[in-house]
């Protein structure tokens, strides 16, 4: 079993505190505020930003696997996330993440590449964490 260590301290009230965040492995910091979550302000992390971070890794390590077991060698694999934070029914949540990926495999046609790619989104841990969120791949073979 593996076990990964994060701390997040808050000060102040909601909208005027500030915070910060320390991923304890790698010892990397980084500072969160309310416009940069809420508003549109970019000035700081969030923590939708930050699963997004999560996601993309986890997926793009998850799909480089999975291509690998069936043959393919993956040359190289990108992927973005947009984590979409909406307010429905007073209360705010993570309603969508998109994932768009690109990869550069040789020797595989499109549908392979993509069947492939549904399957390590459909897999990798974290898309497991977030099953109660809708989560929409475009995958695009270089």
């Amino acid at each position: 079993m593996s076990k990964h260590h994060a701390n997040a301290l808050w000060e102040g009230n909601l909208p005027k505190g500030k915070g910060k965040y320390t991923l304890k492995t790698s010892g990397y910091e980084g500072s969160l505020n309310f416009s940069s979550r809420f508003e549109e302000s970019k000035d700081a992390s969030s923590p939708e930003e930050l699963i997004g971070a999560a996601h993309a890794s986890c997926f793009s390590m998850a799909f480089a696997h999975a291509l690998d077991q069936a043959g393919h060698k993956p040359e190289k694999i990108e992927t973005d996330a947009e984590v979409t934070l909406a307010k429905a029914n007073g209360s705010f949540s993570i309603t969508e993440i998109f994932l768009k990926t690109k990869g550069k495999v040789s020797d595989i046609n499109k549908d392979e590449f993509d069947k492939i790619a549904t399957s390590a989104k459909e897999n990798c841990p974290v898309s497991k964490a977030l099953k109660g969120v809708n989560i929409i791949l475009q995958a695009q073979l270089d």
